[in-house]
């Protein structure tokens, strides 16, 4: 009995560190909230807010995104990825119009996004988690619905 309950505890434990290791391993996860202080549109305007939520979801994330335009107008979107390069289906309405994005991992804190509307691409963007976890980058470039350039950088702080 004393040896079943020894199992239990120390297969407990090991999942339980298998789990916080796979955190480790992942800097995107957490709650992200924009600081529009620090950030730049070009041409803008900025949104009025934005919260990026990011959560272990089987090999890889789930990312929801929700904020409010500038213009007050909602801005509620997520998708799925396993950072492997391949495309990953939009729910919701991405900035620029994007119904599909594709993420790579480049090295442990960054990631390669590319954004894609009707199987065409329509922008990239660079995400880089700083190496003390605190703030994430995105620098994005593109094209809007009306093929306008646009070239942004985001900065989000940890909540």
């Amino acid at each position: 009995m004393k040896r079943a309950v020894f199992v239990f505890a120390f297969l407990a434990v090991a999942v339980i560190a298998a789990s916080s290791l796979f955190a480790d391993d992942n800097p995107f996860l957490g709650t992200w909230k924009l600081n529009v202080a620090k950030s730049k549109f070009n041409p803008g305007p900025a949104p009025k807010s934005q919260t990026r939520t990011v959560v272990a979801q089987g090999d890889g994330a789930k990312y929801s995104v929700e904020g409010v335009r500038a213009d007050g107008s909602p801005i509620t979107y997520s998708f799925e990825t396993n950072y492997d390069g391949k495309d990953s289906a939009v729910t919701g309405s991405m900035p620029g119009g994007a119904n599909a994005i594709a993420l790579k991992r480049i090295s442990s804190h960054k990631v390669e996004a590319i954004q894609k509307r009707g199987g065409k691409e329509i922008g990239k963007s660079e995400v880089e988690v700083s190496k003390d976890g605190k703030v994430t980058t995105v620098k994005s470039q593109g094209t809007d619905p009306d093929g306008k350039p646009f070239s942004n950088v985001s900065v989000y702080d940890k909540q």
